[in-house]
């Protein structure tokens, strides 16, 4: 049986995380991000997966709901939390369109160091001026140009990486590219992982690319088997020609878990905790995002409305655009009208992100299921609480899948890298 790969999202500002629940905690208290890193190290998971925003979004010139709490920075956290950790793997949401190689390859170099050997970097870009106004190169970056340049920041850190010799000698670089012209002594020795892992969250043909050529894991969704089979395949195929093999990039998608004791109750905990995810309010946020127009006037309980998107809305600010949001539209009055739907219960089924449902046992098999049909090398879980949503799991699946020989039982060494069963980068001196 395939040893499947487990991670744990520490759930934000985003439609997942249920704050009207009165177990849910603080958001930037140390105490619910030291909760849940010992929870998934105690279920001996691979990394703990923190997110990034640069800005909190904006709705109709408003401050995004869910963005009130604030957004605390990832790599000042995940150091703090190697301090009480020993063998989880701390991954980090870096931003590579307003960051510099030297700087950040210095940070995840001393975060390497610091937990001897567990650091990642999720790499992820941005061309919106909205979040380019908390820079001095507010939005001058083309869409176009947004994996390029993550192409060369990532493989000019790695350069910066490779300036010390594994036996600890300092070597003077320099690069001179497109986006990077610099030149000098990095300050940090060559960490314990060789490179940090680097991670790439993305499912466009760009983002798919970019993670055959450069990533180490690829942080995905996907709501069924067969689709999750289509991404997997595409993205092992295109390795080849960059000299990869297919284990040399791990696929996890992002998912959510609803126990039960028995499947009829998990199902019904489940209903429970999407309609507590769309509120009313929620709801008609949602569709706004989709249409681009205030539809506050609109009643959630009743149908979608008849006018189209605007497709050049700007009512949202900091968010990914909908890409063709006069399809996604008519995909949701088919679904609406098929199914008679109002407008929140349209959201309900049309935003779920791929979840697996059930008693332990249940959910155990189908992750089995997806990791053994190559739809998933294994998952990001999201919770839908914090700190606490990962408890459950730990305490109820896991034990299932060390049971059956689908999960490792202990760590076997000591480094993501090798949680990963990914081999020390070859240093390029």
């Amino acid at each position: 049986m395939k040893q499947m790969h487990l991670a744990a999202h520490f759930p934000g500002v985003n439609s997942t995380t249920v704050w009207a629940d009165p177990r849910s905690g603080s958001q930037i208290d140390f105490a619910s991000f030291e909760h849940l890193a010992r929870t998934a190290e105690r279920g001996k998971f691979d990394f703990f997966f923190l997110a990034e925003g640069l800005r909190l979004r904006e709705h109709n010139g408003r401050i995004h709901d869910l963005d009130v709490v604030g957004r605390p920075e990832s790599l000042t956290l995940l150091n703090a939390l190697a301090a009480v950790t020993d063998r989880l793997g701390l991954a980090a949401t870096v931003n590579a369109t307003f960051n510099e190689p030297y700087e950040l390859a210095r940070r995840l170099a001393t975060l390497d160091h610091l937990s001897e050997g567990r650091a990642a970097w999720n790499v992820v870009t941005s061309s919106d001026a909205f979040t380019g106004e908390n820079f001095r190169r507010g939005g001058y970056l083309d869409r176009a140009d947004r994996y390029t340049r993550a192409a060369e920041f990532v493989a000019t850190a790695r350069e910066l990486w490779d300036s010390w010799t594994p036996e600890g000698t300092p070597r003077p670089f320099a690069h001179t590219g497109r986006h990077f012209d610099i030149s000098g002594e990095f300050t940090v020795p060559r960490s314990p992982q060789g490179h940090p892992v680097v991670i790439q969250a993305g499912d466009s043909d760009e983002g798919r690319e970019f993670a055959a050529s450069a990533a180490d894991v690829i942080f995905t969704r996907h709501g069924t088997l067969e689709a999750g089979q289509a991404f997997y395949a595409d993205v092992k195929a295109r390795l080849a020609k960059y000299g990869r093999r297919p284990g040399d990039l791990t696929i996890m998608p992002g998912v959510t878990v609803v126990l039960g004791d028995t499947d009829a109750e998990a199902q019904e905990n489940a209903t429970e905790i999407r309609h507590l995810q769309v509120s009313p309010q929620n709801a008609l946020l949602a569709l706004e995002q989709v249409w681009g127009r205030d539809l506050s006037s609109y009643d959630p309980d009743g149908p979608l409305p008849e006018i189209d998107p605007d497709p050049e809305s700007d009512l949202v600010q900091g968010r990914v655009k909908v890409a063709d949001p006069l399809a996604v539209a008519a995909k949701w009055r088919a679904l609406s009208e098929a199914k008679g739907l109002s407008i929140r219960q349209t959201v309900v089924e049309a935003t779920a992100r791929q979840s697996f449902i059930g008693s332990p046992r249940t959910v155990a098999t189908e992750l089995e299921a997806f990791v053994e049909a190559e739809a998933a090398d294994g998952f990001i879980l999201v919770p839908h609480l914090t700190p606490g949503g990962l408890d459950d799991f730990v305490d109820r699946v896991v034990p299932l899948l060390q049971e059956r020989g689908s999960f490792r039982s202990e760590y076997t060494g000591t480094t993501l890298r090798s949680h990963l069963g990914h081999a020390e980068p070859v240093w390029k001196g």
